[in-house]
């Protein structure tokens, strides 16, 4: 790990810049929010319950009056509102400049989705691999223009089983918690390198909080997760305001690159201020980033084109 990055200063002027930011309601979602809306932000909420979204943009406001904020409704689960959501984005504005895929679930009960897709994986990877597909020739469009997709310290003990992704013939809370993780890696670094073999302007980055202090471990969690993480190791974690530092890094820092990846820099990658890291061996396996791309557009039904950029 690279220790002490420049923290991109927390009073620097985003006025110009358009985030939109997926679970925004709560945890890390709200803290990343707070944090650009001090520095002048214009913030998209993308969230799935919008009268909690709403309420989340009350307190930022009052805490930050002239926050430019917008509440839109956005279920990672459902494939249709996913393409609402880019849609409308696409046909009223804003373009966003830079699209943080931070929403997630965390170790329900097996669950699975209207297409028969277990839970985690469709709301932590799918969705999100689905949002970008839709948003991202807009944000080719956009100033200084990023994907940061945030995953978890739980993606280096995690495998992806290609012959059972829902759980049927054997299902596991975390495993598949951490099965989701690994695949937002995988996706973010395979983006990374597609995006970079067009010349695209668009970043794509990693960043995970190490442990925070969020609801994510209470929402739909099953009771001995609940218990583990949400009371009995609760003493250990950061505040989300500090957790969400490294994905506002990845978001924000001039000397972020394309296939970064940002953590706390403490013992574990648990806390402590961000700082560049590396990967898992296994994200960073190229084949197996290109297997779950073209399982992820099969199962997603969205075909996932990288425009090619102009080059003058």
């Amino acid at each position: 790990m690279t220790r002490n990055p420049s923290t991109p200063d927390p009073a620097a002027d985003l006025s110009a810049r358009v985030f939109v930011v997926t679970g925004a309601s709560s945890g890390l979602g709200l803290a990343t929010t707070d944090a650009l809306a001090r520095r002048g932000a214009h913030v998209v909420l993308a969230v799935r319950d919008e009268a909690k979204g709403h309420r989340a943009a009350r307190q930022v406001t009052r805490a930050h009056p002239a926050a430019r904020l917008e509440v839109r409704r956005l279920d990672l689960a459902d494939p249709h509102s996913v393409q609402a959501f880019a849609t409308r984005l696409r046909e009223d504005g804003p373009t966003p400049d830079v699209l943080i895929n931070n929403a997630g679930v965390m170790a329900p009960p097996r669950t699975l989705t209207a297409p028969g897709h277990e839970l985690q994986f469709a709301v932590n990877h799918l969705g999100h691999f689905a949002l970008t597909a839709h948003l991202i020739d807009l944000l080719a469009r956009g100033r200084d223009p990023r994907v940061v997709t945030v995953t978890s310290p739980n993606h280096r003990r995690a495998r992806i089983d290609f012959d059972d992704l829902a759980g049927q013939h054997g299902y596991s809370p975390m495993g598949h918690y951490n099965q989701s993780k690994l695949a937002n890696a995988l996706f973010a670094l395979e983006l990374h390198r597609r995006l970079h073999a067009t010349h695209s302007p668009v970043r794509s980055l990693l960043a995970h909080p190490g442990y925070a202090a969020t609801h994510l471990p209470h929402s739909r969690t099953v009771p001995a997760v609940r218990l583990l993480y949400g009371h009995l190791l609760r003493p250990l974690a950061q505040t989300p305001a500090r957790a969400a530092r490294a994905q506002l890094h990845a978001a924000t820092a001039p000397d972020a690159r394309s296939g970064d990846m940002y953590a706390p820099s403490g013992i574990g990658e648990l806390r402590g201020t961000p700082a560049r890291t590396d990967p898992a061996p296994r994200a960073q396996d190229e084949a197996l980033g290109r297997r779950l791309w073209d399982v992820s557009q099969e199962l997603s039904g969205v075909r996932f084109t990288i425009p090619e950029a102009t080059i003058s």
